[in-house]
């Protein structure tokens, strides 16, 4: 095969994950071409099926030895931490989460908001809670009562009255 076809499409494969990486965002249509473009590049370079899987393993390795090294380098660093959320919501700041105390609700009735099936909202004395099932289907403005309390998690059952 034509040099400048391989070089053409190694060339590609860098240039759609560049953009895959760069422009789109998530992992779509252009990475996925270009790690097919890639990969085709490098096994249409070898003579066998044998030696192509062995250069993208040593290129795969290669890669994540660069990667590593480049994480530990101090001068690529600010490179990585640009990639990475730094900001911190301490408690020293004010940042604290409201531990919810769901105790107090148990044994209490309500209506379903919604269908419960099995999560849900419920209305108990105009406080609305997400609540679960146990796991069965709860219609539309069925009563309900609250059964357990797991942590943020509020179990209900319907209420026959």
């Amino acid at each position: 095969m034509s040099q400048s076809i391989i070089i053409g499409l190694i060339l590609l494969g860098i240039a759609l994950l560049a953009i895959e990486i760069f422009v789109i965002p998530g992992f779509g249509v252009s990475g996925i071409l270009g790690i097919a473009a890639l990969i085709s590049g490098i096994f249409l370079v070898t003579d066998s099926l044998l030696e192509g899987l062995i250069f993208t393993a040593g290129a795969l390795i290669v890669l994540g030895i660069i990667i590593y090294l480049s994480l530990k380098s101090p001068r690529t660093q600010r490179l990585w931490k640009k990639f990475s959320l730094s900001t911190r919501q301490t408690s020293k700041e004010g940042y604290v989460a409201p531990k919810p105390q769901y105790e107090m609700y148990l044994g209490q009735i309500g209506i379903a908001l919604t269908q419960l099936r099995p999560a849900g909202t419920g209305d108990f004395n105009g406080v609305k809670l997400d609540v679960v099932t146990e796991g069965g289907f709860i219609g539309l403005g069925t009563t309900i009562k609250i059964i357990g309390v797991e942590g943020s998690r509020i179990i209900v059952r319907e209420e026959r009255l």
